[in-house]
């Protein structure tokens, strides 16, 4: 289990949707169902900042939060490990007034990645790629509109780090590139 903040820094939509941005808290909870296998839970807060192109923004603030996913290691071989993962994570941001309509937001984002990671003992970094999609659906009062995120621009670079404090415990920090701009640092137990 763990603590993580997720900073998505820049995600750009299509059309003159322009681009998202958003802070996320999250509780994460991670079972290994088996050596190979694992499912992830993730709940707590996000908000959401859209910029449109015509330069107009929109801010929701924190509210629910959650996501859920797997990871299988593919691979496993002395100080190599390779992981394919999925992930789906939900952003319900508090709904704002603006010039009054209700504006509601809900960020939808889809994740596929494939990391390969070199245990060095003091740190284990990784590196891989990540398709994801991160779409806003949006509502001015009863109208709903799903603003996509570009398809050209779905594949990115992850690179990370695990740094083990002690045996069961450790930190992780995470840059997401090309596709998006984001952070991502959590603090873990194992028990």
């Amino acid at each position: 289990m763990g603590v993580q903040s997720y900073s998505v820094l820049k995600r750009n939509l299509e059309k003159d949707y322009g681009e998202l941005k958003s802070q996320q808290e999250f509780l994460l909870l991670s079972y290994g169902v088996f050596d190979w296998f694992s499912i992830d839970l993730k709940g707590g807060l996000g908000d959401l900042r859209q910029r449109n192109r015509t330069g107009s923004d929109l801010n929701y603030s924190a509210y629910l939060g959650g996501g859920y996913g797997f990871r299988l290691r593919v691979f496993n071989a002395r100080k190599v490990k390779a992981v394919l993962g999925f992930q789906h994570i939900s952003i319900h941001p508090h709904t704002e007034d603006v010039d009054n309509a209700k504006h509601k937001a809900v960020l939808d984002d889809w994740q596929f990645s494939l990391l390969a990671s070199y245990d060095l003992k003091f740190i284990v970094p990784y590196l891989g790629m990540r398709w994801s999609r991160m779409d806003n659906i949006h509502w001015i009062d009863s109208s709903r509109k799903r603003e996509k995120s570009r398809l050209d621009k779905s594949t990115g670079l992850i690179v990370g780090a695990d740094i083990p404090l002690s045996r069961k415990l450790w930190v992780n920090i995470e840059g997401q590139f090309l596709d998006a701009t984001a952070a991502a640092a959590s603090l873990n137990f194992a028990f």
